[in-house]
């Protein structure tokens, strides 16, 4: 007969894992001998060794004790649907392990293909980093509320940029690099109002007017602080007003 020392070593587990079973009813615990100590046998080696096994396959331990009664039949059912659970689970592991790689890619992470693309584009054409970032940032925004037309809003954004003046625009943006008083903010504001003279901004998707959305859109500005509102009033100045959601002043 054994200790619950010698047990455990015997199971090639801790003596407290062997307390912690019997707390859940896993493994009977046997009575007191005379001198007060609890005295173990092959059987509760046997059992121990069962439970420890199931327990390190990744069976809940509140599954193992139907499991040690079943019939080699319900134990082979029991087993297989286990299995099925696990694999379920391997699949969220792994579709974690994707999400992660993604938001280890910096544009990747909740962006589609097509925004990563078009977002490595900009980089390409020199666009100043920050203005890439905000622009990230947006699409992130709308691919959450949005996703299925995502795409299709960005050919469309794709396509402005056949006007040269929009990539002249996005190169002087460098929102790290202006400050209130820069002339290029001048030159930008005549940018802003050409293009959207030449591509009415009335025009757009309803969705992309909505205020909440402008507001939200428009609260990217607020890091930059002076830098916009003074880029507002060089706005207005033109006839124009708003950020992202750009119309004129008479409307």
């Amino acid at each position: 007969m054994l200790t619950i020392g010698q047990l455990a070593a015997h199971a090639g587990v801790t003596v407290r894992a062997v307390r912690h079973y019997h707390r859940l009813g896993l493994l009977a615990e046997p009575p007191r001998d005379h001198s007060g100590y609890r005295r173990y046998d092959a059987r509760a080696v046997v059992d121990l060794i069962r439970i420890r096994t199931l327990a390190g396959a990744g069976v809940p331990l509140a599954k193992v004790p139907d499991l040690l009664r079943a019939s080699p039949a319900d134990f082979t059912a029991a087993v297989a649907r286990i299995d099925d659970r696990l694999c379920a689970q391997i699949r969220r592991l792994e579709d974690n392990r994707t999400a992660i790689a993604r938001l280890a890619a910096g544009d990747n992470l909740a962006l589609p293909d097509s925004a990563v693309a078009y977002l490595a584009m900009l980089r390409a054409e020199g666009v100043p980093e920050a203005m890439v970032e905000v622009e990230r940032d947006a699409w992130i925004i709308l691919a959450a509320r949005w996703p299925d037309r995502l795409d299709a809003w960005i050919a469309d954004k794709r396509r402005s940029f056949d006007d040269p003046r929009m990539m002249r625009l996005y190169r002087l943006f460098d929102l790290d690099g202006l400050t209130a008083d820069n002339p290029r903010l001048a030159e930008i504001a005549d940018l802003l109002a050409a293009l959207s003279e030449a591509h009415d901004p009335a025009e757009q998707p309803d969705e992309l007017a909505e205020q909440a959305l402008v507001e939200l859109l428009d609260s990217f500005a607020d890091r930059y602080g002076p830098l916009a509102d003074r880029l507002q009033e060089l706005l207005v100045e033109r006839g124009w007003t708003g950020l992202s959601n750009m119309r004129r002043t008479g409307r």
